[in-house]
């Protein structure tokens, strides 16, 4: 991946307001619904994604720019001695597995099916002694392309039994993660693979693709995608529910109208009713996210938008309305 500073055109010394700008001005340009008939427009908008991820948090663009993790968020590490070094590695040897569960998503013979996996907390790490025997001769075969790779694949004591399972990352548009994807995905140890994607995949959550991992003694691993799901530039998800704000003119407020109100299947119509205030929601019943419960809402939000020009009579039409029938909604304030 490219430097994320070049990715998003800022300068290395750029303030949070500016990374902040050049992210949402080229999300709007870059998003796959603005380029539908450029097939690599999904692929620019997860790198501008995934450089917005590092340059948008303190903390990651800190390790950046001090060269611990590279432009994909990985640790930089620094040679394989025993496993004792290096970003994720334990005093004892071994890496370390993360805590809390982990839901996954495989895909097999028998479809998608949906698992969830408790954290290890440190797993591999007890004892002073590293791996040793053919755990060895699987460091000693694949350690270079994970060094190389900046870390992406992850070796556990624990899986060389059945082969050791290779962990990647995909970022998808929040369409994508609606309607399912096949995407594919070249892994840390240089294989494409292609990957299905189903609908109504959160951030976090994780597709198992068995058998596609390293090799062993006793077999072959899985492969483990962590799913993204880049921000929208309408669209928010909360939950299952899609909320999104919705500009109208003061003549439709005041008036009401007939309105186009965007979906993730498309255009819908939403009547306003005449004097409409800013800040009333609509909701729009399933038109949102799917949920092993069914579809969530859309709630758009009224947001009132005056022209951008104006004319004497309509500065006019304002002061006769201040003049003639003031009115104070602040009052109860």
């Amino acid at each position: 991946m490219r430097d994320p500073y070049e990715v998003l055109g800022v300068d290395r010394k750029a303030g949070a307001g500016e990374i902040k700008s050049a992210y949402r001005r080229l999300a709007k340009k870059l998003h796959p619904d603005a380029n539908k008939n450029d097939p690599k427009a999904a692929g620019r908008f997860a790198e501008l994604n995934a450089a917005h991820e590092i340059l948008g948090d303190e903390a990651k663009r800190k390790a950046f720019d001090n060269g611990e993790i590279d432009a994909e968020g990985k640790p930089r590490f620094h040679g394989f001695e025993g496993f004792g070094a290096g970003a994720g590695a334990q005093p004892g040897g071994g890496f370390a597995g993360g805590d809390g569960n982990f839901e996954t998503f495989s895909y097999g013979p028998e479809g998608f099916t949906r698992t969830t996996r408790r954290g290890r907390g440190g797993a591999g790490g007890a004892g002073g002694g590293g791996f040793t025997g053919f755990e060895d001769i699987l460091r000693e075969a694949f350690g270079g392309a994970a060094g190389r790779r900046g870390g992406r694949t992850r070796f556990e004591g624990e899986d060389f039994a059945s082969g050791a399972d290779v962990h990647a990352e995909a970022t998808i548009t929040l369409p994508e993660a609606a309607k399912g994807v096949t995407r594919r995905l070249r892994l840390p140890t240089g294989k494409d693979i292609d990957v299905k994607i189903p609908p109504g995949i959160a951030t976090g959550q994780q597709v198992r693709v068995r058998g596609q991992g390293m090799p062993s003694q006793g077999g072959t691993g899985d492969v483990l995608i962590t799913v993204s799901v880049a921000p929208h530039p309408l669209f928010t998800l909360d939950g299952a529910d899609l909320k999104l704000d919705l500009p109208i003119t003061l003549y439709e407020a005041a008036l009401g109208a007939k309105v186009r109100v965007p979906t993730l299947d498309g255009h819908v119509e939403l009547t306003v009713p005449a004097r409409t205030n800013g800040g009333r929601t609509f909701r729009l019943r399933g038109k949102g996210f799917p949920a092993k419960s069914g579809k969530g809402d859309l709630l758009a939000t009224i947001r009132i938008l005056l022209p951008e020009k104006t004319d004497a009579d309509f500065d006019a039409l304002m002061k006769k309305w201040r003049s003639d029938e003031p009115y104070d909604p602040r009052k109860d304030m």
